[in-house]
């Protein structure tokens, strides 16, 4: 069974960057779509960005497009996202996730694993 394990959160100032890494196990992890949501506090889940098994097709949500960037190292089982330009509303847990045949990645049902996510926490 595919595992997945967030780290890279933390503590920043407005206008700061920082780099999430999710790092997988399991021998189908190079067929798997991969995604990142995020949850505020008091706030439902929502998709942040998502990338193709081949790192080939990636989506973003409008409020992160131009700011973060995903990325993917199939060899290494790795996941990235990274965080530029951030903002007090970018504060939230991060979680990542993957599914197989992703058809809607925006769509949190879409996806069967998941992380147990990391903070950002964006101060202004």
């Amino acid at each position: 069974q595919v595992q997945l394990v967030e780290s890279g959160g933390g503590l920043v100032q407005a206008g700061g960057s920082l780099r999430l890494s999710c790092a997988a196990s399991g021998r189908t992890f190079s067929s798997y779509d991969m995604g990142w949501f995020r949850q505020a506090p008091g706030k439902e889940r929502e998709f942040v960005a998502a990338i193709g098994w081949s790192g080939g097709n990636t989506i973003y949500a409008d409020s992160v497009k131009g700011r973060f960037t995903i990325s993917r190292d199939n060899a290494k089982k790795m996941v990235y996202l990274q965080m530029n330009s951030l903002k007090p509303e970018d504060t939230a847990v991060y979680y990542c996730a993957g599914g197989v045949s992703v058809k809607i990645y925006g769509s949190s049902t879409e996806y069967r694993y998941w992380g147990q996510g990391t903070q950002v926490t964006v101060s202004s």
